[in-house]
């Protein structure tokens, strides 16, 4: 007998402990007869001032991340979604994957990178081309971002580092403030904007924008939890979160 409320897949999903946002993102995306188990990369919340101050803080994040996914791996998930974004994009196409596969060889089960799946995401849209992207990162870590969505065949237009101080700084990003980012980097060049940044809170207001601008805009909640249950042979459409989950 299968798990009586996870009859379909169990999916363990992996985030900072600092982050407000996946958990309550991933739960609203959830279809019928797939649970969702939450497991948290233990991380202090830091300052950071510096370049060189975040690129020690997602580290840790990445030093980390195993200790979580052995925690959920004893309620025997089916497949690993995971909720942190930044080190998912470091090295490029080449890192990312082998980032990806450190983590299903420890898990024995396959996994969803945010990283993986807004490349995914971009070429389920079909004819993008080049693009524009929001994270509240620092500048070193967009240029991470940036190289591995040009690796992945797209050409950036803009990028916009918020800059967050702390990490629970990022999920206190408005809407207000997004809107300006995202009148930044909208224009006739770009044909689809994306959000990195897991507690960064814009899958709504990326399912607002797609219809404004008529145009692909993609959260990376929204794309990594949809690259699972694809991932899954999951295929249902779930309405008001976006084209993504609605029709891909």
């Amino acid at each position: 007998m299968g798990d009586v409320l996870g009859w379909r897949k169990l999916l363990g999903v992996i985030a900072p402990s600092t982050n407000t946002v996946v958990q309550p993102d991933m739960e609203r995306m959830r279809p019928e007869g797939v649970t969702n188990h939450f497991s948290r990369i233990y991380v202090e919340d830091p300052l950071a001032l510096s370049n060189e101050d975040f690129i020690a803080g997602t580290t840790l994040i990445a030093e980390n991340t195993l200790d979580a996914v052995r925690s959920v791996m004893t309620c025997k998930p089916d497949y690993l979604v995971l909720g942190m974004s930044a080190v998912t994009f470091y090295g490029g196409v080449e890192g990312a994957a082998k980032w990806k596969k450190q983590v299903e060889d420890f898990a024995g089960v396959g996994a969803s990178t945010g990283a993986e799946s807004v490349a995914a995401a971009l070429k389920a849209y079909g004819n993008v081309k080049t693009v524009s992207f929001v994270s509240p990162y620092y500048p070193v870590a967009n240029a991470e971002v940036r190289r591995f969505l040009e690796e992945s065949g797209f050409e950036v237009k803009r990028d916009v580092p918020l800059q967050c101080k702390r990490w629970t700084d990022i999920a206190k990003v408005t809407p207000e403030r997004l809107d300006e980012v995202i009148a930044e980097l909208d224009g006739d060049d770009v044909d689809a904007i994306v959000q990195v940044g897991t507690n960064l809170s814009m899958v709504d207001i990326a399912a607002q924008y797609e219809q404004k601008l008529s145009k692909p805009v993609i959260a990376i909640n929204t794309a990594t939890y949809w690259h699972g249950l694809r991932a899954c042979g999951i295929d249902d459409k779930i309405e008001g979160l976006g084209r993504l989950l609605a029709e891909f």
